[in-house]
């Protein structure tokens, strides 16, 4: 038992004396179901649940050197320290990620349903397979199934089944992606020329239902763009013009083509924060019609609220 110990304490201090001061160094505990070969026992299978603690170098996300030792808390009395390498699989995703494992352990058993003398201390090769996923960017869970094959102490020909789970406290969190650059060539200082001006006008017309002052949402875009103007160009300013068709009283149609452009005015305001003392409104009524009133499209052109802005811009 001693040997045991001793032997897994000397395998955990070289694990962390030689990467500690690295990135990817983890700890956790460990929790293993041993089924044991009938060739090791008196009668039937050892089944032993074994509890543990591993200490792990995780390299470039995709292997991993671990030590580890635990000790039997059912069945026969059995203590196991290892050394594995892990080798993970496929793309990091953030997802489960398959890895196989490799390795060598050692057993000390003290149970008394040991076939023979040298079934108490034996060396076995042991490969699996597994998945892990990252439960978050230091916490990791990992999960596999291994077979281990008897290579010392007596006669051969023996091979051992494990399941093992493990929780990994990663110390160092991920670091963040280096981006790099792409260095732009050198070009040779020219004369500064006078900048070049040009001149953007920016036309809003909002079409509304009949007997309607609300603005509908497929006029976002329009109204954005306005908005976005106006934040860049805080010295412009813009004039609403509401309309209607010719339905209706002259004095009817005059109060709702206010009320058409105030609707306008509000959703600007409301929805992109631009100062209201920027936005003023005007009603023509129905005396500006832009089509036909007799016919449903020349109607549905004059149900309308319009405004223009015009500023200048430096051409970079």
């Amino acid at each position: 038992m001693k040997k045991l110990a001793f032997a897994a304490g000397v395998s955990l201090v070289a694990l962390s004396a030689s990467v500690f001061a690295q990135e990817g160094l983890y700890l956790g505990p460990s929790l293993g179901y041993y089924y044991l070969d009938s060739e090791r026992v008196i009668s039937g299978h050892d089944e032993s649940g074994v509890l543990g603690l591993n200490l792990g170098y995780r390299f470039s996300n995709d292997w991993a050197l671990e030590a580890g030792y635990g000790h039997d808390v059912a069945g026969d009395d059995l203590e196991v320290a290892q050394i594995n390498a892990y080798f993970w699989l496929g793309e990091d995703n953030g997802g489960w990620r398959p890895y196989v494992v490799t390795g060598v352990s050692y057993y000390d058993r003290d149970g008394e349903n040991n076939l023979q003398k040298d079934e108490e201390y034996t060396w076995q090769a042991q490969a699996g397979l597994g998945l892990s996923k990252m439960l978050s960017e230091q916490l990791e869970f990992r999960g596999d199934a291994r077979l281990a094959h008897k290579v010392r102490e007596g006669h051969g020909g023996i091979n051992d089944g494990s399941v093992n789970f493990a929780l990994n406290y990663y110390f160092n969190k991920p670091a963040a992606p280096i981006v790099e650059e792409p260095m732009e060539p050198r070009v040779p200082e020219m004369p500064a020329a006078a900048p070049e001006t040009r001149t953007i006008t920016v036309r809003l017309n909002v079409e509304f239902e009949f007997d309607k002052a609300i603005v509908r949402a497929i006029y976002g875009d329009e109204l954005q763009a306005v908005a976005n103007a106006m934040k860049v160009h805080d010295d412009i300013t813009l004039v609403l013009e509401g309309h209607t068709d010719s339905k209706g009283s002259d004095n009817y149609n005059q109060s709702l083509s206010e009320r058409r452009a105030a609707a306008v005015k509000a959703r600007i305001i409301e929805d992109y924060g631009i100062d209201p003392s920027r936005i003023t409104t005007e009603g023509y009524g129905e005396s500006r019609p832009i089509a036909d009133n007799s016919t449903d499209e020349g109607r549905e052109r004059n149900r309308r609220v319009v405004g223009e802005m015009t500023f200048s811009e430096v051409v970079e």
